[in-house]
């Protein structure tokens, strides 16, 4: 098995896990996701019904150039409705997003196959996915969950942006500290001290990271509690099925190459002692 097999094995197990991460989101995410736009709608009714009242126009804005903006919002917008963003714009980012994945999965894998020990391939593919979940899904998650729409300050989208991939960082390079740590340890040690040492590394650097670096907090007090714990989880389960598809198809896929590849060197071995 070389890196090639490991890519394209990575690819298709990518983009299946994309279209499954899809059926999820559709499924989960996107009622949330509605009843979040509807808070936002409700919570500018008032407002707009208030400036109608008095004849005003949005600042920055002459009451014609409003009246045109209401009457005109969705040629303006492109045609670009719930529908086709709850369809096929989020079967489109998922695909192309769960490839993405796939592809660097792959690579990760073939990298690290022969390098843990007596783990085979195989194995060694199901622990990089696993690892890649928890140090780019979970731990972020943990620290910075994702908001509904309309619930964060424009003025600080590059602050939040930044702190969110700052943190993301730390976690994946935590995670390749703690596996030289623990490859280090397994050279002369029992597998599972390699393992709780390995995770205690990753816990200290991201537990520290976690403790020092800002939180963000802008969720207003009258957003609905439910709806704000409904779009969270909705999120990590929506990149929880795309990591376990993923995994599952990867990990299935790499079994049936090694195979076919130890039976092809059984063969060759057999024929070379005759």
């Amino acid at each position: 098995m070389n890196a090639r097999s490991f890519l394209i094995n990575g690819l298709i197990a990518g983009l299946l896990g994309g279209l499954f991460a899809f059926l999820v989101a559709f499924g989960v995410g996107e009622p949330a996701i509605d009843d979040a736009i509807a808070v936002e709608e409700a919570a500018a009714a008032p407002a707009d019904t208030e400036a109608h009242s008095h004849g005003a126009a949005p600042e920055g804005q002459s009451e014609e150039g409003a009246a045109h903006s209401h009457s005109h919002g969705d040629e303006e917008a492109g045609g670009i409705t719930r529908d086709h963003q709850a369809g096929p714009g989020l079967a489109t980012a998922t695909g192309l997003i769960g490839v993405i994945l796939g592809g660097l999965v792959g690579i990760a894998s073939a990298f690290a196959a022969g390098r843990f020990g007596q783990l085979s391939p195989v194995a060694t593919t199901a622990l990089v996915t696993a690892l890649g979940f928890v140090a780019v899904v979970l731990a972020p998650w943990l620290k910075y969950p994702p908001n509904p729409p309309a619930t964060g300050s424009g003025d600080t989208i590059g602050e939040r942006t930044a702190l969110y991939f700052g943190f993301l960082a730390i976690s994946v390079l935590a995670v390749v500290a703690a596996i030289i740590v623990a490859r280090q340890v397994l050279a002369g040690r029992s597998a599972w001290l390699a393992t709780a040492v390995g995770g205690a590394v990753y816990l200290a650097v991201v537990g520290v990271a976690f403790a020092v670096m800002a939180p963000i907090d802008e969720v207003p007090n009258s957003f609905p509690a439910n709806t704000l714990f409904e779009f969270r989880v909705g999120s990590l389960i929506t990149q929880g099925a795309l990591w376990l598809a993923l995994g599952v198809v990867l990990t299935g896929l790499v079994h049936r190459a090694w195979n076919h590849e130890t039976r092809a060197t059984a063969r060759r071995e057999a024929a070379a002692a005759l």
